[in-house]
Formats: C-alpha cells, structure tokens, sequence
C-alpha cells in the first residue's frame, strides 16, 4: 500500500522496520517522534495485550498515541493434521469432552494473538486441552503433521502452502464470518462455541499530539487505498481482509481490544513477563 498512498500524499512512504521487545522498540521510537505526521506506527494486536502481559511497558497505546485508522483484519484458524480422524471442530471439543487432558492444543509464542485464542477456546468452550505453545510457526507445523499436536492456532497466511499441500486441515476460521476465498470451512462460531470472535489487525498511529488535519488526511487516503481493487484482491490473496476505520472507530476498537484481552489475560492466569 506504500507506494499508493505516497503518491497520493504527494510524500515517499518509508517503512523502517524496528524489530525487538514485542515492538516495545518501534513503539517507543514513533512515541518519542516529532507529532509532526512524518512518522507513524504500524499497530498489531501486540500492541492491545502488552500491558496485559508485561510490567514494564514503556509507552501506553491509549495515552501516548492519536488513532490514524485500522487497515486490515487477518484471520485465525484451527488446523490439524490432514491425516487426523478429527473432520471438525466439533469432532475435536468431542473428544476434549470425553477424555479430558487428552487433546494437545498447540500454538506459539506465550502471549501471542495465537496462544491467546487457543487460551480463549479452552475458556469459552469449558473443555480440559492441554496448551502447548511452540518457538516458531515451523515448528507447531510439523509437531500438527507428525500428531505430536492435535490441533493448534495460527494466522491463516502461513497456514495455506501446507493446506494446499495436503498436509493440514482447516477445521475453523476464528472471525465472525467465513473468509471470503474458504466458503467451506466454518467459523468456530458455527462449530459450537457461541461468542467467540479472535481476529488480529493491523492499523496505524501517530504520536500524541500530531494535529488532526493531518491525521484526518492519512486516515482518509488509508482507507480509499485498502479498498482499491487491487490492492483488496492482492490482501485476499496473502488471507487479508482490508477493514478500513476512521480515527474515532479505532480508538473505540483499540479500548474494547485492550480491555477484551486485559479479562482474558486474568481469566488464563497468564503471569506478567
């Protein structure tokens, strides 16, 4: 989207990637930026857990940031081994139901948007599986084929090549609606567990204080280039959705997200780090 949102701000749109500390890195470089509107923040889901999941957070999303717009929706899903005699979901809460403990529940990264949904299905569905959080997407991968894991969580993007492979699953979408190119597989609504909605997202702030007219004007051209044709169809191809927001609907999503997983967080007795 860069290049198209450049052109139309009249500006190049640099992206400087700022990896380390679960973004705590990124976050407090834009945060410490002049509120000019020259540098922006490219929000995650990460960004709404944090204080949830560590003492020492170095900036807080609500306080030190202004709102630009959400851009897109990225959807979750549970697999499992292509070989698994688990069809669906149901089949899985099933045999979770009648053999407590039994079933591996597989995910990555403690306090990641994957380990909070698999934490999320334990909770809503009341059934004992037994949390299993890997180092890397490669690794639940393979732990799911060789049936060290019987169904795990992830992104849908990585997930795809080795769908199409042959080799997982899908048994669940965790959106509240079915992505558009997998009419067939369920939402994990529709699998039995009322409520339940994990979707994580990508969006953009500025540092507080950046005026509105500004703000107003990134905002505006986001959303018009998340939508184009082109760009919507090349996100549905990588299992994005383009889910634009204006500034005032972001900072609703960002305090109901933050505050949603602040009271999963709690329930899961997931310790600070």
């Amino acid at each position: 989207m860069a290049a198209k949102l450049g052109e139309a701000l009249g500006q190049p749109i640099i992206i400087d990637n700022r990896p380390g500390a679960v973004g705590f890195v990124a976050a407090e470089n834009v945060m410490r930026s002049p509120a000019d509107g020259y540098t922006l923040l490219l929000l995650t889901t990460s960004n709404t857990t944090a204080g949830s999941l560590y003492r020492n957070v170095p900036y807080d999303i609500a306080r030190d940031f202004s709102p630009v717009g959400r851009l897109t929706t990225f959807d979750h899903a549970f697999f499992t081994s292509a070989n698994s005699p688990h069809r669906t979901l149901g089949d899985v809460l099933a045999t979770a139901r009648a053999q407590p403990g039994r079933i591996n529940l597989g995910s990555i990264a403690v306090g990641s948007g994957q380990h909070l949904a698999a934490e999320l299905l334990r909770s809503m569905s009341g059934v004992d599986m037994t949390s299993v959080p890997y180092r890397s997407t490669p690794d639940l991968m393979n732990a799911t084929t060789s049936g060290d894991v019987h169904i795990g969580n992830e992104v849908l993007a990585p997930l795809m090549p080795q769908v199409q492979a042959g080799r997982l699953r899908l048994l669940a979408v965790c959106s509240d609606a079915r992505f558009p190119l997998l009419p067939e597989v369920p939402t994990v609504i529709e699998a039995g567990v009322p409520g339940y909605v994990v979707v994580s997202f990508n969006g953009v702030a500025a540092p507080k204080g950046t005026p509105d007219v500004i703000i107003e004007q990134f905002s505006k051209e986001m959303s018009r280039v998340v939508t184009l044709p082109e760009i919507r169809e090349r996100l549905l191809e990588l299992s994005v959705r383009p889910a634009p927001m204006d500034p005032t609907q972001f900072r609703t999503f960002l305090a109901d997200e933050t505050a949603r997983w602040a009271g999963l967080i709690e329930a899961a007795g997931i310790p600070k780090q």
